[in-house]
């Protein structure tokens, strides 16, 4: 079953883009779910979305005025369509709200600075309307620990629906956003782009705010500006002194020795080897040398008796 959109409209065939607007603008808000509860009043905020998409766009109206709906939903023969006339298929997107959003610049056309009976400007907005702000969007930025301990540049492409020149239509486009990313920061850290939503008539883009996610590390856990390192080591080592090599973050090999004994609470602290401040990244936090000690599963009656000699001089 085909539709008459100017019917839908309530127009004639000759209006203008005025007519056409005023008429979407008067029937979208009497038709609208929130504000109709009647029975096919969601059908008819459905029609009214795909009426007005069309006669608003000079090419499918130019299509639908000379071969109807069928040629403008099934395509204009390619004989024909040489001729210049609009040949491609078109297919309504079925989302009237999102045709109302554009339209009215947000999701709340009734607040207090639109007057519904005052006359039609651009967009179906009194002039000097107060253009509403979509909420932000958050994107999660997954970064390693290394690219937090050195800093590091990301480019992130985000799609994104941009007005056109005519300032009545948009069309999805990517862009790409660069991030500086900072020694130090932490996980949580939020990076807004203000603006950079989507764009639509008689409303201001979102801000899109990346909020920072640390990627687990396989040798260090981050605490603060702190940095853990767990070392396995014997029961002798613990007792009578050792070494640990630490290859950090920033590509050095150090030596830290341990000369105390080490008991399951001992961590050894080795001051500045830590994560970059992000406030001043020429200061540290600290490296944090945590232990777990293997103890022997079990012991020969000699090596028992030989540890009761070792331990008998601490008395």
């Amino acid at each position: 079953m085909f539709s008459d959109y100017y019917e839908t409209l309530e127009i004639n065939t000759n209006a203008t883009d005025a007519d056409i607007k005023q008429a979407y603008r008067r029937l979208a808000l009497k038709f609208h779910p929130s504000s109709n509860k009647e029975t096919g009043s969601s059908e008819k905020f459905s029609q009214l979305g795909e009426a007005y998409e069309v006669l608003i766009d000079p090419r499918k109206k130019a299509t639908y005025d000379v071969f109807g709906e069928e040629g403008l939903k099934g395509g204009v023969p390619p004989e024909v369509g040489s001729s210049g006339a609009w040949s491609s298929k078109y297919v309504y997107h079925e989302n009237p709200d999102k045709t109302f959003r554009e339209f009215f610049g947000g999701d709340n056309p009734f607040a207090d600075f639109f007057l519904i009976d005052a006359p039609l400007q651009f967009g179906g907005l009194q002039q000097g309307t107060v253009k509403t702000q979509q909420p932000h969007m958050e994107k999660v930025l997954s970064l390693s620990l290394d690219d937090l301990f050195n800093g590091c540049t990301k480019k992130v492409k985000i799609s994104r629906q941009v007005m056109n020149e005519d300032g009545c239509q948009s069309s999805i486009k990517d862009k790409i956003l660069t991030i500086d990313v900072k020694p130090g920061w932490k996980e949580g850290t939020r990076i807004i782009f203000p603006k950079e939503g989507d764009q639509g008539p008689n409303l201001i883009p979102a801000d899109i705010v990346f909020i920072l996610k640390q990627k687990s590390h396989p040798l260090f856990i981050r605490e603060h500006n702190d940095l853990i390192y767990k070392v396995h080591i014997t029961l002798a080592m613990a007792l009578t002194g050792f070494s640990v090599d630490v290859q950090t973050l920033d590509g050095r090999l150090i030596t830290i020795p341990i000369n105390a004994i080490v008991h399951p609470s001992y961590n050894k602290v080795v001051t500045g080897e830590g994560m970059p401040l992000s406030q001043d990244p020429s200061q540290r936090g600290n490296l944090i040398l945590a232990f777990d000690i293997q103890f022997p599963k079990k012991l020969s009656t000699e090596s028992k008796h030989l540890i009761k000699q070792a331990l008998g001089f601490f008395k």
